[in-house]
């Protein structure tokens, strides 16, 4: 590597919406993250799925057709 070029490589404080910290390398010296991995819904399996309907549905419901 080119000496004088690379910006500093130095620890950084993770901090999440959630609460959660850690702490890692990076260029910043601090990083605010609204979603990790302790509470995003992937790594956790607490996702909730929220039957919305689709058009199809929707369409259905407002003229009266099921």
């Amino acid at each position: 590597m080119k000496q004088g070029i690379h910006p500093d490589y130095k620890e950084c404080k993770v901090t999440c919406a959630c609460g959660n910290t850690f702490v890692t390398k990076s260029t910043k010296e601090e990083i605010r993250l609204d979603v990790c991995s302790a509470c995003h819904p992937f790594f956790t399996g607490q996702q909730k799925f929220i039957n919305r309907g689709g058009r199809v549905e929707k369409f259905k419901k407002k003229f009266n057709m099921e």
